[in-house]
């Protein structure tokens, strides 16, 4: 019990260093496991109607953040953040994801064992497995970062096509869609942390893998 309450502590610590909002640190740091809508600031939606802290999300489902929002929500052993101005599309069966389509905006996900999941977007489709990885989706350019984990990236123009393995946040990429010659390419860390990371697995009773808790470095 006590190292539930000051694992709840930790949490919320965390939650304040990184800015979410009160309310998010709060939910975010109660017991784990928690199927579905964690907390949400300002306007969610799925398949149109008004979501709430409790709302279930499952494969099949539409999620949309407005202006300004922020959600954290569960799906099976699945965790995702996903900022305001966003669209995406679950798809599998069960509480089971096994494809995100991310149509606009920026998601942050952490993804439990299991089999290869993919994420979508207008330019880039991206095999991940074992994985915590933040996306952003722009009609003409993805941003991805595989924080941990192994992930096979395709561009959607021209056949580029990358795999490989992180640690933390080792190898950033744009995946351009408007018919550049080099698709891929080398990007920074950015609009993402460690803490988040942390934040979400902890939403799921995991932390993430030591080797990333081992580096020195800090997002």
């Amino acid at each position: 019990m006590e190292l539930d309450r000051a694992r709840r502590r930790a949490l919320l610590v965390l939650a304040t260093g990184i800015g979410l909002p009160a309310a998010l640190g709060r939910a975010l740091a109660q017991t784990s496991a928690k199927q579905g809508v964690r907390t949400v600031q300002g306007d969610m939606r799925i398949n149109g109607k008004p979501a709430e802290p409790g709302t279930l999300v499952r494969p099949g489902d539409t999620i949309v953040l407005g202006s300004g929002a922020l959600a954290a929500f569960l799906v099976g052993e699945d965790a995702f953040l996903m900022r305001g101005n966003s669209r995406a599309e679950l798809m599998g069966s069960g509480l089971l994801v096994s494809a995100l389509q991310l149509v606009t905006g920026k998601l942050l996900g952490v993804f439990g064992r299991g089999g290869e999941r993919r994420l979508v977007t207008a330019t880039a489709t991206i095999g991940i497995r074992g994985t915590g990885a933040y996306i952003e989706a722009e009609p003409r350019r993805t941003y991805f970062c595989l924080c941990y984990g192994t992930a096979d990236v395709a561009a959607t123009m021209g056949g580029a096509r990358e795999s490989y393995s992180t640690r933390h946040h080792e190898s950033p990429r744009y995946i351009y869609g408007d018919g550049r010659k080099r698709a891929i390419v080398p990007a920074s860390v950015a609009n993402h942390t460690d803490s988040e990371l942390i934040l979400l697995e902890s939403l799921a009773g995991r932390s993430p893998p030591q080797s990333f808790m081992d580096s020195p470095v800090r997002y």
